[in-house]
């Protein structure tokens, strides 16, 4: 049989699956007499999915090898298979404490596929992280204090680690069966009817006559695909091949260019409502409704993309840079007409999700919406082999979260079984002292760090485990501590050495990657700002009143816009900062530092004790003096032009 059937068949049970758990056919399951426990429906999703890693991810690039993966694969299913129907006896006689033995050897079968499963899917850099903790069990008790913890033998680890509800069929691996599904597979249909370019179209219909049109458009079209597909990546190289050819035509370096695609594509996976999935598994850990993750990330979303739109306008200015005719343009009448579709389908996810909070089914149900509209639609109607598309495209994702989040479960295990989450918080909180700002140093630090060569939701759910609740613990919100180590777990896509999703976008810009890294950390530059701002002023992520959300929203937007103008020299309706010399460099770092002081947060915790007026008033002091010190007199010449320039 092709691998091309095998994956869409997988694909559509795994569908079928997790529908059925949802009793989204009828209020009993169809596969009740089948599926009499929770665990059944993991080990069935499992055996359907984990086969297909080793299938479409060869060992070797010989066809010779293909013998390899077809053992391992079929090795998988009959693991799967023998954990299915011994589920309910796990259950009854507690097999991941006292298991027999035929069952330990079966154990150690499953872990060793799943790790070389996250080695195909994962890279090397999950792998090799997994593989540490996975094993840390067996020594834990050899390792010196700050990371010695209970040690388990070899059989007690493996069968903890592939029967208990702890490790690999942990909260991560539960969030993905339980919630995640649907909206993959909603993605994915959103992309295969034609979803992107109709995103593109809306927005260049909507931005595209302005200055800076072109960047101003894919902000917009990336940030929208890249919540639904929660992969910068792969945002990156399928937006990408769209947006970074029309801002090249419209003048803008290719460094430049990809950078903003980047930086765009990496904002969209903390956009809601979807926020590529990560939202939903977030909610998991923090145990509230998907709706108020969502809500709570509303604004920080909003400031990081106002932020972009800052530094594109500025930039474009500075260039001369004009938008495209209208008439070069689609209409975006027409543009409405033949896409008006996928906002019918966006409206019913959203009202199922926010009006109705019916988190689990809403993308279900939005999809089959979505499916049949674009069948009645001449232009976008699929044939067989379209569909076919759609189903490989699901089976492969499907495939490749179920498989990362597996392995993310065993380092979620081992923390479990040996007690480490406890000492490890502990120690943070100790090394931090009575310090909330070094927590929170620490803290980005580390998520920075342990982002790199991630997966977004795989590096979220770590930090969750190892991070948060340390930070917790030393007393911020928990709802602004998740949403901080996401940000900053982001942050390593677009800052150099590493920055992912910029080389990815020099790529196809055919630019110096390095250089392209460079232009996406300052065009980003706010996204290092926020996540401070929010975790230290929870109003920012509405747990307040109104007056102290709109009041602490319009503290940092003034200081967005003196940032992130002067980062390119030009502010918004006060016009060009380009006085060359040490005048003009102390003149900007002035108003960059009262940008700063009028966005700031809170005071208590960098030790001074003044109010909100006193900040705004010198930080807003600053800012005017150092316009004053940084305008040249082509800059005055220019004013009365920045202050009528279309934005």
């Amino acid at each position: 049989m092709p691998l091309r059937w095998v994956i869409g068949i997988a694909a559509v049970a795994s569908a079928f699956l997790a529908m059925d758990a949802l009793r989204l056919f009828s209020e009993r399951p169809l596969l009740d007499f089948v599926i009499t426990v929770q665990n059944h429906y993991y080990y069935a999703l499992m055996g359907l999915l984990l086969p297909l890693c080793f299938l479409i991810y060869p060992s070797f690039r010989s066809p010779k090898s293909y013998w390899l993966d077809g053992v391992l694969s079929l090795a998988a299913f009959c693991t799967c298979v023998f954990f299915f129907i011994n589920a309910e006896t796990m259950l009854d006689y507690g097999w991941e404490f006292s298991a027999p033995a035929y069952a330990v050897w079966v154990s150690y079968l499953l872990w060793a596929l799943i790790m070389e499963g996250v080695r195909r899917s994962g890279g090397w850099v999950l792998f090799f992280l997994v593989l540490v903790f996975s094993l840390y069990p067996i020594v834990a008790d050899m390792l010196p204090g700050p990371i010695s913890g209970m040690s388990s033998s070899a059989a007690e680890t493996a069968s903890y680690h592939v029967m208990s509800i702890e490790s690999i069929l942990g909260l991560p691996f539960r969030a993905f069966a339980q919630l995640v599904i649907g909206f993959l597979i909603f993605g994915i249909a959103l992309q295969h009817t034609g979803g992107g370019r109709f995103f593109i179209n809306l927005a260049f219909a909507m931005f595209g006559h302005v200055r800076g049109g072109s960047a101003k458009v894919a902000i917009v079209s990336s940030g929208l695909m890249g919540s639904m597909s929660g992969s910068v990546i792969t945002n990156v190289l399928t937006t990408g091949q769209m947006t970074i050819p029309a801002m090249k035509k419209n003048g803008m370096e290719k460094e430049y260019a990809a950078g903003v695609e980047a930086c765009a594509s990496t904002g969209g996976v903390l956009l809601p409502p979807i926020m590529g999935s990560t939202a939903f598994v977030m909610a998991t850990f923090l145990n509230v409704a998907y709706t108020t993750v969502a809500l709570a990330a509303a604004i920080p979303a909003f400031l990081y993309f106002f932020g972009l739109f800052i530094q594109v306008d500025a930039y474009a200015a500075r260039k001369g840079l004009v938008g495209t005719p209208r008439d070069e343009l689609p209409s975006l009448t027409e543009t409405m007409k033949q896409g008006w579709f996928y906002i019918a389908a966006f409206m019913v996810l959203i009202f199922l999700l926010v009006y109705l909070q019916r988190e689990a089914v809403a993308p279900f149900y939005a999809t089959g919406m979505l499916l049949v509209l674009n069948q009645l639609s001449p232009s976008h109607r699929w044939n067989l082999r379209d569909g076919g598309s759609f189903l490989v495209a699901t089976g492969k994702l499907l495939m490749e979260l179920l498989t990362i989040m597996a392995g993310v479960g065993l380092i979620v295990g081992a923390l479990s079984v040996t007690g480490l989450s406890g000492t490890l918080v502990n120690d943070l909180l100790y090394l931090a002292g009575d310090s909330t700002l070094l927590l929170l140093l620490m803290g980005a630090f580390t998520s920075f760090f342990l982002g790199i060569g991630m997966t977004v939701t795989a590096a979220y759910v770590f930090l969750a485990i190892i991070l948060a609740p340390a930070l917790i613990q030393g007393g911020l919100d928990p709802m602004s501590v998740h949403l901080f180590i996401l940000y900053w777990g982001m942050l390593s896509f677009i800052t150099p050495p590493v920055a992912l999703g910029a080389f990815a976008a020099a790529s196809i810009a055919g630019a110096s990657a390095l250089t392209t890294g460079f232009k996406a950390m300052r065009l980003g530059s706010v996204i290092y700002f926020i996540p401070f701002f929010f975790v230290l002023e929870p109003a920012l992520i509405l747990s307040g009143t109104l007056w102290e959300t709109l009041f602490a929203t319009i503290k940092v937007i003034v200081g967005i816009i003196l940032i992130a103008g002067t980062l390119q020299r030009y502010v918004l309706a006060v016009g060009f900062l380009d006085r060359a010399g040490p005048l003009g460099v102390a003149g900007r770092a002035l108003v960059i530092i009262g940008g700063g002081l009028i966005a700031l947060p809170t005071t208590e915790v960098i030790g001074i004790n003044v109010g909100d007026a006193a900040l705004i008033i010198s930080g807003g002091v600053m800012a005017i003096a150092g316009m004053l010190m940084s305008r040249s007199g082509a800059a005055v010449r220019d004013a009365s032009t920045a202050l009528t320039a279309e934005s």
